[in-house]
């Protein structure tokens, strides 16, 4: 059947409404399995020996002493995870950073792991293993590693994306551009021109569930993988090309997740796992601990940003221009070029040139985290734009709706842009209650804008129909926000039937197609387009089915509000037919009934927010306190707003920690120094307003209901409208984050100074 997933336009029954979640008990009651609830008979438990230094030579590990320890059943070290990437280099740096080979690259690099009969066995047989290190020169600062001056990490790495390729290895891993038009004479137009340097310091995803999977390899080289994750098809895929298996033997089954926000994407302690499980022939599982979650997991980029914006008396912006350095950890990656897609795409711009460039530092893998890279370049962007409307003497929100971006817009980073939110975001914000309240002293409100592209992707999904009427929804794509909810409303909607009829699951990589990682928005997105391709395959085969119950062409049948109605004054005497009783009938006219649907979800539909922010700041101490906050976001079709707002919520809080405090602290000695939620603090309750959302519905003219993914595009705009609160509170622009205390009250001494 083929299957249309442009806009139709409807009125909704069970979308758009908002049940209770079916896993709320369960997590609240304990119920809920999470990674580390899993257990096997027999399993051993792992643990992971990390480098203490930040940069060195591995000459020799020795685990002779450890393998001989009572209890120990498997030692395991680079040899025998052997490299069989095949010449693939994003392969071979997870095998890297999953094990150490030649260098131990930051601070808490993994070079060899135990099997143990128990945790305490476990522990001392790490303490036996001898590693004979050769300490390196180390970096890691994004600036400081692009200084000719800088150790070089990986000497194998030449700079892509310039104009003449390089003779000597370099820190910088590639270099990109966007934009279109001349911005030299964009700036010649210009009337006021604001020029800005910004940094942004490492945060971490801050997700409260630590990294935790249990692994089990039989002798007949089938295995088992139970994890949390955020792309349970993907970790098998990954692990079965580290470890030289056949994905189709390993079967991976995704747990509840406690929090992953982009940094469960990425495998870090599975491969390790399922080699000690081969080598010991037992189960075994491995849990982080938090200080190995911080020393040894993907934390988003550390930045350095140079923005420079011209405009005209009138406001509008002649020409926008920015550079932008990311790190990367010690392996290469897109971050930077992420940042340089995003900057300025807000905004209708003729002249416009982003620069990225993928640094390389001591620091671990960088993995993303929720819209990765774009808080960051909206940070320096939005911080410049709130300047430069301050010079010309407008408004800043007036400012952004005269550039705003808008249907037929060509994008700053290439593609002309469809129905978009981000004009009617700020107009939602101009006339918002919060934006004319009144404000009291040392206190400052800020907004900003924020764009994020979301995708779509591989997606498979099974509809199943109990002869009791029941329907059982089968998903690929991990529940990471809400999914199970708003995808049953999506079953319920379009059989027909009620909410509590429909159970969704997520199936393990055993039982159904491939799926694709859930990110980039992706979740509701795509599968909520499956399971409404699957749904309409299951209503034709209901409609055959009531067609030979009442033996009638089936082209003269219909599905109307979860019935099969006989069409015609001819069929005035037959009654309709519920989906129960037709699958109650179901074992006399053809066996089950089942819709199912495998498709690649094109066309996400790009996502727009702006948000208000009201900050106090002390100017005697730094010290701020978030007054109010409030997010208005294009949402394309709200399927359970609950849990939109929920992820405007999330977003913005994590925003808010991110802002204000969150951030990676190394000493000289290249360690870090706060791998914890004591020394790292995000935000708690007391920390935080009641934030306040608007859901607007902009309707994607490429999903059937118009929907938009919504989980990432809230963390964008909250660095710069905090940084635009606090810097009109403080009477300082402020150009660093996180914004604590001392940065603060550093940038208003030195106001005052001067």
């Amino acid at each position: 059947m083929n299957f249309d997933p442009r806009f139709s336009g409807r009125n909704f029954t069970s979308v758009g409404t908002r049940p209770i979640r079916p896993d709320g008990v369960d997590k609240v009651t304990g119920r809920a399995r999470y990674g580390a609830d899993f257990n096997m008979a027999g399993q051993l438990v792992g643990r992971v020996l990390r480098s203490p230094h930040a940069h060195a030579t591995i000459r020799k590990i020795d685990t002779s002493k450890a393998e001989k320890l009572p209890g120990v059943k498997a030692v395991i070290t680079s040899t025998d995870l052997p490299d069989l990437t095949d010449g693939d280099s994003a392969m071979y740096d997870i095998l890297d950073n999953c094990m150490a080979r030649k260098k131990a690259l930051y601070d808490g690099h993994a070079v060899a792991a135990v099997a143990a009969v128990d945790a305490r066995t476990a522990r001392q047989a790490l303490k036996l293993i001898e590693v004979d290190y050769e300490v390196l020169p180390h970096v890691t600062d994004v600036d400081e590693a692009m200084k000719h001056s800088a150790p070089v990490l990986n000497d194998t790495i030449f700079t892509e994306g310039v104009e003449e390729k390089p003779t000597k290895p370099s820190n910088v891993t590639k270099r990109t551009q966007y934009g279109h038009g001349d911005v030299h004479e964009g700036f010649g137009q210009a009337d006021f021109i604001v020029e800005r340097s910004f940094k942004t310091e490492q945060t971490h995803q801050g997700y409260i569930e630590p990294h935790a999977c249990v692994a089990s390899v039989s002798s007949d080289g089938t295995a088992d993988l139970w994890v949390c994750t955020q792309g349970h098809f993907v970790y098998r895929q990954h692990c079965a090309q580290l470890l030289g298996m056949e994905a189709s033997k390993l079967r991976v089954t995704s747990s509840e997740i406690g929090g992953g926000f982009g940094g469960k994407t990425h495998v870090w302690a599975e491969p390790v796992a399922l080699a000690l499980s081969r080598k010991a022939g037992r189960p075994v599982k491995l849990v982080m601990a938090r200080d190995e979650v911080f020393r040894a997991s993907g934390p988003t980029s550390a930045t350095s940003i140079d923005v420079r914006i011209g405009a005209r008396k009138d406001g509008t912006i002649t020409a926008a221009e920015a550079t932008l350095r990311y790190s990367c950890g010690p392996y290469a990656g897109m971050w930077a070029e992420l940042g340089a897609m995003t900057a300025f795409a807000c905004y209708k711009l003729d002249n416009v040139k982003t620069v990225g460039y993928e640094v390389l530092v001591n620091r671990p893998k960088t993995a993303a985290y929720r819209a990765p890279s774009a808080p960051m370049a909206a940070f320096a962007v939005e911080s410049a734009v709130d300047e430069l409307a301050k010079e010309i003497g407008m408004d800043p929100v007036e400012f952004r709706i005269r550039n705003a971006a808008q249907e037929g817009t060509r994008s700053s980073y290439g593609p002309v842009y469809g129905p978009i939110g981000i004009g009617p975001t700020l107009e939602a914000a101009k006339n918002h209650p919060h934006m004319k309240a009144p404000l009291g002293k040392n206190q400052g409100r800020g907004m900003a804008c924020g764009f994020w592209f979301n995708f779509g992707g591989q997606t498979c999904t099974d509809l199943n129909i109990g002869m009791d009427g029941s329907v059982s929804l089968a998903v690929g794509t991990v529940d990471v926000g809400g999914s199970r909810a708003s995808l049953s409303l999506v079953a319920a909607e379009e059989l027909g039937i009620a909410y509590e009829q429909v159970k969704a699951v997520v199936a393990d990589t055993s039982s159904l197609g491939y799926n694709d990682m859930t990110d980039g928005s992706r979740g509701t997105f795509s599968s909520s387009m499956a399971t409404i391709s699957a749904a309409r395959n299951a209503i034709k085969i209901l409609r055959e089915r009531a067609a030979q119950m009442w033996d009638i062409p089936v082209d003269d049948v219909v599905w109307e509000k979860g019935h099969a109605i006989a069409k015609g004054e001819k069929y005035g005497n037959l009654a309709a037919l519920s989906l129960k009783e037709i699958a109650a009938a179901s074992g006399k006219t053809g066996g089950p009934i089942a819709g199912h649907s495998e498709l690649v979800a094109d066309g996400a539909g790009v996502s727009f927010a702006t948000h208000i922010c009201d900050i106090e700041v002390d100017p005697e101490t730094g010290a701020t306190r978030v007054l109010r906050y409030t997010v208005v976001q294009d949402a394309g079709k709200a399927v359970h707003p609950t849990y939109v707002e929920g992820q405007y919520q999330g977003g913005a809080a994590q925003g808010i920690g991110w802002a204000l405090n969150e951030e990676y602290i190394y000493g000289k000695d290249g360690r870090l120094q706060n791998p914890g939620f004591l020394d790292y603090r995000i935000p708690v309750c007391s920390d935080l307003p009641m934030i306040d959302t608007q859901i607007l519905e902009i309707p994607n003219p490429n999903h059937p209901y118009g929907v938009r993914g919504v989980g990432e595009t809230s963390i964008v705009p909250p660095l710069a409208a905090i940084a635009n609160a606090v810097s009109n509170a403080a009477g300082v622009r402020m150009t660093h984050i996180p914004m604590s205390p001392p940065r603060i009250l550093a940038a208003i001494e030195a106001e005052r100074g001067g």
